[in-house]
This record gives structure tokens, C-alpha cells and sequence, in this order.
């Protein structure tokens, strides 16, 4: 089976795929991310960490997107078991979406990076007190293991929380709606514009000279 075929929207539904993506988890784009995650299970043990998936670009990433927490199709213990990755190929509409204007913005998947502000998954899609400052820590750690990053987008309004704290990094930020079905119903027009801004931010290449502004606004 090939990418050509595996790499479709909400893909993750047949396990066949989502097997397949897990063999893909020690080649040596994404190998140290897997350990990063792994070690984040050994910190956290009642948390639940899900893998970064290999088909977008690992350490070689240029341009992160940072969204709001895990959603329950990432986990592989839900009732409707999930596929225990972060990735645009989950079986829910979030990951459709985001998928579908990552298409539209023409952003390659070997430039980016899929995580969390919140980076694990504890039951509930709430937030509850000092998760956001917690995950925000954590980040610094999982920078180090992006050489090439350029660009952070922050996804959402938990997200976009965290610009004061990249502003730190030597990166271009960018700010976004969450491509949710809440957004989609509750505030048509920002929806309509995220692969308008994801396309902006997809334009700071590797060579471009950076900045720490932040661009877009929530």
C-alpha cells in the first residue's frame, strides 16, 4: 500500500493504516520524536501521549502547527477506539478539515510538525487549571528536537495563549481559528479564512530572513 493511497482524510478509520503508520515509527525522521513521547509516558503515567505521525516531516519539519489538546479519536482507549496519533488522518472531523486546508494552502507534509499545546489526553477535552502553563514548559523540550523550524501556528484560542512564550524562539509566529466543527457553526467568516492564513504562513521558507512577529489574530 502506498502513501498515495494511505494518506487521505480520516484514513485512520481502517487499522490496517493506522498499523502501518506505526511500523513507520524508527525511521530516522521521526525516531526521536518517538522517544520524546515515550519519555513524556514515563514522566506522566496517567496521561495519555500520542505518537507524532511519521508521514509528516519529524525533525526535518520547517513549520509547526500548534493546536489545543488531543481529541478523543487520537486515543487508542476511547470506546470508538482512536488511532493514537496526532495526525491530519484521524477519523474526525477536526483532522478532516485540517487535512483539507493543509491541501488548500499547498503546504508539503515533509515541512510540518502536528503537536499540542496540551500535549496529552487525560479523558476530557476540558482545560483545567495549569495544563496550558504546563504544556507551554514542555514545549521548550520538544523545540530542541526541531533544528529546522521557521514558522509556529498556533490553532486555536488555547494556542494562540502561548505567543507570548514563543516569542522567545527564533521563529515567525501565526495565529488561526481552530478548523473544528464548533468554529465552522459558531463563526463562519474566521473559518473561511484559516487556508487563507496557513497559506501566509507557509511562505516563510527555510532561507527567509525571521522574525518573532506575530501575524493573524484570533
Amino acid at each position: 500500500m502506498t502513501n498515495e493511497h494511505h494518506d487521505t482524510p480520516r484514513s485512520f478509520r481502517q487499522p490496517e493504516i493506522v498499523a502501518i503508520r506505526r511500523r513507520m515509527l524508527t525511521e530516522p525522521h521521526i525516531a526521536p520524536l518517538t522517544a520524546y513521547v515515550e519519555s513524556l509516558r514515563v514522566k506522566h503515567p496517567d496521561w495519555e501521549f500520542q505518537d507524532f505521525d511519521p508521514l509528516d516531516g519529524g525533525v526535518d519539519a520547517d513549520m509547526l502547527f500548534l493546536l489545543e489538546k488531543p481529541g478523543p479519536m487520537t486515543s487508542a482507549r476511547t470506546k470508538r477506539k482512536g488511532s493514537g496519533f496526532i495526525s491530519r488522518n484521524n477519523d474526525d472531523s477536526t483532522a478532516e478539515a485540517l487535512f483539507t486546508f493543509m491541501k488548500h494552502a499547498g503546504i508539503a507534509r515533509e515541512r510540518v510538525v502536528l503537536w499540542n499545546v496540551i500535549p496529552g489526553w487525560n479523558g476530557t477535552i476540558k482545560i483545567e487549571a495549569g495544563e496550558r502553563h504546563s504544556g507551554m514548559q514542555e514545549l521548550a523540550n520538544l523545540l530542541k528536537l526541531l533544528p529546522n523550524l521557521k514558522t509556529v501556528v498556533l490553532v486555536g484560542r488555547q494556542a494562540g495563549k502561548a505567543a507570548n512564550f514563543m516569542q522567545s524562539m527564533n521563529v515567525k509566529i501565526f495565529l488561526s481559528a481552530h478548523p473544528s466543527p464548533k468554529v465552522r457553526n459558531m463563526n463562519r467568516a474566521m473559518w473561511d479564512q484559516i487556508p487563507e492564513q496557513w497559506t501566509a504562513a507557509s511562505r516563510t521558507r527555510p532561507e527567509n530572513e525571521l522574525s518573532t512577529n506575530i501575524v493573524g489574530s484570533l
